[in-house]
């Protein structure tokens, strides 16, 4: 697969994966039932899987390794932040103040891994 093929993959996951959680910490938060139901606890498995493989391809095809591109360490370190966040945005069982914290936590965090990449410099938004 060619670099921008690749590319615009990763693109599109990005957006599905966001427009996903988006969708399902508000449902969580509103106290939707479909949250629950089986598309919506799998599809972001699909889409996120399809994310972490062309990330991964795409650093191995530009041989960036992240010890050094720094931009690409803090967008491991973003990531897993992110999961941490959304973990506890989607938790049922949790306060709806915490998940609602937690989820715009989530939101900034995705924000910020978005504008290292687009920046290349791991401050992001905050260069």
């Amino acid at each position: 697969m060619d670099y921008v093929a690749l590319k615009t993959v990763h693109q599109a996951a990005v957006a599905l994966s966001i427009a996903g959680f988006f969708a399902r910490g508000l449902g969580s938060l509103l106290g939707a039932a479909w949250v629950g139901s089986r598309p919506a606890k799998t599809l972001p498995h699909v889409v996120d899987t399809v994310l972490l493989a062309s990330a991964l391809l795409l650093a191995w095809t530009l041989r960036l390794n992240p010890m050094q591109a720094p931009w690409l360490l803090a967008k491991i370190a973003g990531l897993l932040g992110y999961i941490a966040l959304g973990m506890v945005a989607l938790k049922p069982g949790r306060p709806a103040p915490v998940r609602a914290v937690a989820w715009v936590g989530a939101l900034v965090t995705f924000g910020w891994i978005v504008s290292v990449a687009i920046t290349k410099d791991p401050r992001g938004f905050f260069a």
